[in-house]
């Protein structure tokens, strides 16, 4: 059982209590992983930040590889809230199961993404090689490439938040992947 709360406002720094507040008014909350970093007084204003910095890849990509890191770390933290935002940037359930399974059988260069991050994430970096000349017959460039390994390492971190405090899931659970039919 973890031995981590979710920390109140009151219980963090003063840093960290305005990037509360700038969440509370974009979101109308503070996400429990996102105040799980407030532990910190600078990993959650790191990790905003990097979250949010400039990218090759669009929102729609970038769900297909956080649904898909998240899946192969098995976060049920994150897989739940990329189910939400996946929602929000216009997958529908299916869609969302299949990304989560590193695949897109409705999109030929999503499901080339979303085998590279599955890949890249199972075997630790080591991305096999015909996943890579997928990607790039897909018409990803090497920054895209790069672009994601970055994105896959960020949406580790969370995963490895997570797993790691057990903290509550503050978003609709996903379901386990085992009990949907892809």
């Amino acid at each position: 059982m973890s031995t981590f709360n979710v920390p109140t406002r009151e219980e963090v720094s003063a840093n960290n209590q305005a990037i509360f507040d700038n969440l509370n008014k974009a979101l109308g909350f503070v996400p429990n992983l996102y105040a799980t970093y407030a532990y910190s007084d600078t990993a959650l204003e790191n990790y905003l930040n990097f979250a949010n910095a400039k990218t090759s890849l669009s929102a729609k990509e970038k769900e297909a590889v956080n649904l898909a890191v998240s899946q192969v770390n098995e976060c049920l933290y994150c897989l739940s809230a990329h189910t939400a935002i996946g929602k929000m940037n216009g997958f529908n359930d299916e869609q969302i199961l299949e990304l989560r399974a590193g695949k897109a059988s409705f999109d030929t260069k999503l499901d080339a993404l979303a085998r590279l991050a599955k890949n890249v994430t199972e075997n630790r970096g080591k991305a096999s090689q015909d996943v890579i000349e997928n990607f790039f017959a897909a018409g990803y460039t090497k920054g895209s490439l790069i672009d994601t390994i970055v994105l896959v390492g960020d949406k580790t971190i969370s995963n490895y938040i997570n797993n790691t405090t057990e903290i509550p899931v503050d978003f609709p659970v996903a379901l386990p992947l085992e009990t949907a039919t892809v």
